[in-house]
């Protein structure tokens, strides 16, 4: 409930984590389309503009291209499912379309460079089998990492050189493909890592999840702020966070490269107005974790692998991804997403927010109860009357207090508008001024409608069963009105809901049921020394003790109606 920033990763987070390849542009120009979704061979890969079906290397360039990212890959499909990366098995499905996914079975790999946050890039290196040929390396990654290792490019399986118009040309096409929501994945391919020949980009498609606009939106209204932390190129990133209505619409981005450049007090101010942090490795998460926290903000971060341990572990709230995390980050981590789904995020702030309003009930109806029972024996005492409950109706009090009644307080069911509300300051206490001041005020109805009842019913011989049954009476219905009124701080009972929490109608039933028998049936008479009651009797306790619940609930609407005009302004 303290969360006021988010910190949160794009892949697999913010969106679905289901990649699929759909556009296709080669060095030489070429431009294809790929149709289909999932992890299987259905759709097809067209040629723009003629829409010409492409298979295999029925055009060298997409061809060369796709073969690429079918080498340098370690994914598998099986049964239209991935086992590794999202990624790689959206470049296997590409490849099953155009009919080149046993192509990597030619080759035989003899090195890897795995990929990492801080390279960009994964490379494997190869020969083809049974034949006595120079090795050939395969290279994908971010393109402004690929191309710094490319001398030529592919021309209708012609290598040519290089040049600044093409490089530029590249960059140009990579912008426009990020600008429109997709992963831009560059690839290339070489006898060495210094002398590669770029052959082209892929476009990977990852729609945002279900309900995360949604989500995004209603902690941005309660005053948690949303910040995504990717990998990815700034367009890409951009074009995700417009599409999740991030900031409201008022994006600033930054690169894990400014992040380097700036002290740690230009930091600290500086995150605060930024929405979308792009190009970043796990070590820059520490750093804008620590930035935020200078800045006062409680800071939850999401992670899933083993470089991302030591940010989730500095977060004040560490988030793990249950199905793509790894086992360290998992430890290091407060709390798991079992279905990496960002929305339920929202759900873990809305019930922080519910258990700590559920306490505050809990702890008022405790303490004003409490406080009324330990008056009214006190009182008795410093005015020398005679006590007006016994030892088992106190007893019996104690019971209703600490049992069932006030158990249910703390399992109120999250009220809807609860996640609208803005964060609580850390420093906060349960125990408010307006809550003991609301405490304070149930406590003197309570006595002063028991006291009230004791005055009116004790004859001038001394006190009676009936004395002590109708006090005793009057206390216990002023418990469960006053138990009812605790159910909210801010809401009317008729706007929570009075069937909503079934537990505590079932509890207050239970109480009050309980307090018949104490009164009406006969070994419980002598028990706890109580006589039979009238109907009227019962409807004037009730009426008498129900206005704890009419006064508490007065407050309320008084407050709302105070509040509003602010809220207004």
């Amino acid at each position: 409930g303290c969360c006021n920033v988010i910190c949160s990763d794009k892949t697999g987070t913010l969106t679905a984590n289901e990649m699929t390849v759909t556009r296709l542009v080669a060095s030489d120009g070429c431009q294809a389309e790929v149709s289909g979704v999932g992890y299987n061979g259905e759709g097809n890969v067209y040629l723009l503009p003629s829409k010409e079906i492409l298979k295999e290397f029925s055009n060298i360039s997409i061809g060369k291209l796709v073969e690429a990212g079918c080498v340098v890959n370690n994914a598998v499909i099986r049964k239209n499912s991935v086992i590794g990366q999202p990624t790689e098995g959206a470049l296997i499905a590409l490849a099953m379309k155009m009919e080149l996914a046993d192509i990597k079975d030619i080759y035989v790999r003899k090195k890897e460079i795995p990929f990492s946050s801080e390279q960009k890039w994964m490379a494997v290196k190869c020969t083809l089998k049974n034949q006595d040929q120079e090795d050939i390396y395969f290279m994908k990654g971010a393109f402004e990492e690929v191309i710094q290792y490319c001398t030529l490019y592919n021309s209708g399986g012609i290598s040519l050189a290089l040049t600044p118009q093409q490089k530029a040309l590249y960059q140009q096409e990579e912008k426009r493909m990020g600008s429109s929501g997709l992963r831009v994945l560059a690839l290339a391919s070489g006898p060495e890592l210094g002398k590669l020949t770029f052959l082209g980009l892929v476009g990977i498609i990852d729609p945002p999840r279900a309900g995360v606009r949604e989500a995004v939106q209603v902690l941005f209204e309660s005053g948690v702020s949303v910040k995504m932390v990717t990998g990815d190129a700034l367009e890409t990133a951009v074009a995700i966070g417009q599409n999740i209505g991030l900031c409201n619409g008022k994006l600033k981005a930054m690169s894990g490269e400014e992040l380097d450049q700036l002290a740690e007090a230009e930091l600290s101010s500086a995150v605060q107005n930024v929405s979308i942090f792009f190009r970043t490795s796990p070590k820059h998460k520490l750093k804008i974790i620590k930035a935020l926290q200078r800045a006062g903000a409680v800071v939850s971060m999401t992670g899933d692998g083993v470089n991302d341990a030591v940010a989730l572990k500095s977060a004040d709230i560490g988030i793990a991804m249950g199905q793509a995390g790894t086992d360290v980050s998992k430890e290091a981590a407060n709390m798991i997403l079992v279905d990496d789904d960002f929305s339920k995020v929202m759900n873990a702030i809305e019930e922080g927010k519910g258990i700590f309003y559920n306490i505050k009930n809990f702890v008022r109806f405790q303490l004003s109860t409490s406080i009324s029972a330990l008056s009214l024996i006190t009182l008795s005492t410093v005015l020398n009357l005679p006590n007006p409950l016994n030892a088992m109706q106190i007893l019996w009090i104690n019971i209703i207090m600490d049992g069932p009644p006030a158990q249910s307080l703390g399992v109120e069911p999250v009220d809807r508008d609860t996640i609208k509300q803005p964060p609580r300051c850390i420093t906060d206490t349960i125990l408010s001024k307006s809550l003991i001041l609301k405490i304070f005020m149930s406590a003197i109805i309570i006595i002063s409608g028991t006291l009230f009842v004791f005055w009116k019913e004790i004859p001038k011989g001394g006190i009676t069963p009936r004395t002590t049954t109708m006090t005793f009476t009057c206390f216990v219905f002023f418990d469960l009105f006053n138990a009812l009124t605790c159910r909210s701080q801010t809401k009317l009972i008729f706007e929570i809901g009075f069937f909503r929490n079934r537990m505590f109608l079932y509890s207050v039933l239970g109480s009050f049921l309980g307090q018949l028998a104490v009164i009406y049936i006969p070994p419980l008479q002598k028990i706890f020394q109580t006589e039979n009651l009238g109907v009227l009797d019962l409807l004037f306790l009730t009426g008498l003790a129900s206005s704890v619940f009419v006064v508490s609930e007065l407050i309320k609407l008084c407050e709302k109606r105070c509040c509003h005009p602010k809220h207004t302004k």
